[in-house]
């Protein structure tokens, strides 16, 4: 018999019912040109991409468009309020993609100050609530603290997203206790966005639990984004077959693999 036939197949990613082949999300900023990030789209396997409706160009025929290079018709788009710092700016922009692009699945994010971009949870709280109130279904970029992500899951957010680190510095996972915490109370999807730098923090996001991960600057500042793309693809992979597997227990001491009794 296969041994593999005796390994209980994976869930896939669901999100607001929305079915997904890929746990891995990537972003649409940074890279050199439209044409290196289909690429990179196309080494990572993901089916779903971040769009910041300020930065990219999705409609103006006389400059390249994201959408002449990635198909919105087999990749879902996921337009996000990057740039905002107010509750009342992100879910303007939103109203304006709906009108635009008709996306009622979005990804919300209000940030406190531009040196850190670290979220103003308060301001995100106010606008999840209007947005979800005006139809949206809303994934949610978040701090690590886990009252607050119940709080967003309890206002009826379809996904949250707390940061491993802050955006764009590839420090990794800096509190996988909290990460933890959050994965373990959450009734919605868990996918950690913002800070990983390489393969590795990807697959520790995933052996904690998560069902996805998001990444760009990792992908998209890499020497080689295509690479890394298909380095993160395998990391996601591998984070969640050992979530699934259940690690071994750590132990203080040497545990020999072969038994010490009976040895001649």
């Amino acid at each position: 018999m296969d041994s593999g036939a005796l390994t209980t197949a994976d869930a896939p990613l669901v999100v607001a019912g929305r079915t997904f082949k890929s746990r891995l999300i990537i972003g649409t900023g940074k890279y050199k040109d439209y044409a290196e990030n289909a690429a990179a789209l196309e080494a990572s396997g993901a089916d779903m991409v971040t769009v910041a409706l300020r930065r990219v160009n999705l409609s103006d025929p006389a400059s390249p468009r994201l959408v002449d290079f990635i198909d919105p018709k087999k990749v879902t788009y996921l337009p996000n309020t990057a740039g905002c710092f107010t509750a009342e700016d992100a879910v303007r922009t939103l109203r304006l993609a709906r009108e635009a692009g008709g996306w009622s699945l979005v990804k919300l994010e209000v940030l406190s100050d531009q040196r850190t971009l670290y979220p103003d949870m308060t301001e995100t709280l106010a606008a999840a609530k209007a947005l979800i109130a005006d139809g949206f279904e809303v994934m949610v970029y978040c701090s690590d603290d886990p009252v607050f992500a119940k709080k967003l899951e309890d206002a009826g957010c379809v996904a949250i997203m707390p940061l491993g680190s802050l955006i764009g510095s590839g420090l990794g996972i800096q509190n996988p206790v909290n990460i933890r915490l959050i994965v373990e109370q959450s009734r919605v999807p868990v996918i950690v966005d913002a800070g990983v730098g390489t393969a590795s923090d990807a697959a520790i996001a995933m052996e904690l639990g998560c069902d996805g991960v998001l990444m760009n600057t990792a992908i998209a500042e890499a020497k080689d984004p295509i690479r890394m793309a298909r380095a993160m693809k395998h990391a996601v992979i591998a984070g969640r077959e050992a979530y699934l597997a259940g690690r071994m227990g750590k132990k203080r001491y040497a545990d020999p693999s072969s038994p010490l009794g009976g040895l001649i």
